[in-house]
């Protein structure tokens, strides 16, 4: 029955892109808000918005019906922290827009004219359960790296869902080396440059004064401005605990400024100050080895030593393959799992890591209103699981996105089916389009 049902939404995804109205029934429904499963629960999306989900949901009449059969119902994956759109082969120049470091803009570069929808990777995350991710700019020619993207990851060409959603920038080892070799070098010049984006908002004409020597650009001025006023949060990569320390201490210069922490490694050291701070943080829970000097305090209980402390955890991919392996954080939330079975470690609970990878990067991008989770109004990102998706060798069996069923296949997928069984003359078609 199952199957039946799902090849019926399969052939859907043979017509054009549009937002179908469905109810998926039957169905072991995770929120996605930390909540716990709900056994025989209903999700209803109508016009590409969740309208109801949980226990006792009336199916309106004349809606499509699938029977998941008590498999797992999700949000789809938000990917915390990503590259997707940027990469396509890492190594080849012409389709890598993950950093500009020759530019003489920074904090003003937006990613999403560089975003490009039709790459493999979009299809491969996507066909991994991510319906969502936060694309971050690599970096510039100078401390701030720029403005980076909320995204889908649907079949189409339309992939911005929110633009100049995040200024990013690096502090500890690689903001020192932009910044001139010294942490107190990257301290200053994160300071003035803030100070100077203040002193334009308050007098936008002083900005033809500061010459030939100003520090920035119009427009990295005009995005920072939005960092210090709030409009924009900061992602700020940081791993030592005296750096996030010194990083947290920024908010009494900038009350207003909405800080995000990504990488935080020593994190647990400070943990009872980043949750007095009220700062969400990005991590990957994988980054247990002390590879470097500000990374010394490194440990797999890092991030539930942060989620105990009432810190908000997000988990995320980075210091890994960040534009095409985004559907590990399914991996790295079961991982947390697990620790909880360990003498002496620290994880999450089900409920908690699954949030971590959905609506806990949602409301660190500001947009829990809007994606995230099943709750009414947010976007009609639904994955049917074959199993416990936070386990290793469980897979989707049907995505919607916006309320619109996706294709699972990808071009590693259509190469693999034309090579597997060779035979003598010409090769078939390696696509249908």
């Amino acid at each position: 029955m199952m199957r039946t049902l799902l090849l019926s939404a399969a052939a859907l995804i043979a017509l054009p892109a549009a937002a179908q109205d469905i109810a998926i029934t039957n169905a072991r429904l995770v929120i996605g808000d930390g909540s716990a499963p709900i056994e025989g629960g209903t999700v209803v999306v109508r016009g590409g918005k969740v309208v109801a989900a949980g226990a006792g949901v009336a199916v309106p009449a004349g809606i499509e019906r699938v029977d998941a059969e008590g498999r797992y119902v999700t949000p789809g994956i938000v990917a915390a922290f990503s590259r997707v759109g940027l990469v396509e082969v890492d190594a080849v120049s012409g389709t890598n827009d993950r950093s500009a470091p020759r530019t003489r803009f920074s904090a003003g570069l937006d990613i999403a004219p560089a975003l490009n929808p039709m790459g493999s990777p979009v299809a491969v995350n996507r066909a991994s359960g991510v319906t969502r991710a936060i694309v971050v700019p690599g970096g510039s020619s100078n401390l701030f790296a720029g403005q980076g993207a909320v995204v889908d990851l649907a079949d189409d060409m339309d992939m911005v869902t929110k633009p100049r959603a995040l200024q990013f920038v690096a502090f500890g080892e690689d903001g020192s080396a932009k910044a001139g070799g010294s942490r107190a070098a990257t301290f200053l010049l994160f300071r003035e440059q803030l100070l100077a984006a203040r002193s334009y908002a308050r007098n936008p004409e002083a900005l033809a004064e500061w010459g030939n020597d100003a520090m920035l650009q119009r427009a990295d001025v005009e995005a920072l401005v939005r960092v210090i006023n709030g409009t924009t949060p900061l992602f700020v990569r940081v791993d030592r605990a005296a750096d996030i320390v010194n990083v947290l201490k920024l908010k009494g210069e900038f009350p207003a400024m909405k800080l995000v922490l990504v990488g935080v490694t020593d994190g647990w050291l400070v943990a009872r100050e980043i949750a007095a701070a009220k700062v969400p943080v990005l991590v990957s829970p994988l980054s247990d080895l002390p590879d470097s000097f500000e990374r010394l305090a490194a440990t797999q209980s890092n991030a539930g030593r942060l989620k105990a402390a009432g810190v908000d955890v997000s988990v995320g991919v980075f210091d890994d393959d960040d534009a095409h392996k985004m559907g590990y954080a399914t991996q790295y939330a079961g991982n947390l799992v697990g620790l909880t079975r360990l003498p002496g470690a620290s994880g999450m609970t089900w409920d908690q890591a699954f949030a971590a990878i959905s609506s806990a990067p949602a409301r660190a991008a500001g947009m829990d209103g809007s994606i995230g989770s099943l709750r009414p109004g947010r976007a009609g990102d639904v994955v049917i699981w074959d199993d416990d998706p936070l386990e290793l060798g469980s897979r989707p069996v049907a995505i919607w996105i916006d309320g619109k069923a996706q294709s699972l296949t990808t071009r590693q997928d259509r190469l693999r089916d034309r090579y597997a069984t060779p035979q003598e003359g010409a090769l078939p078609k390696a696509y249908d389009r």
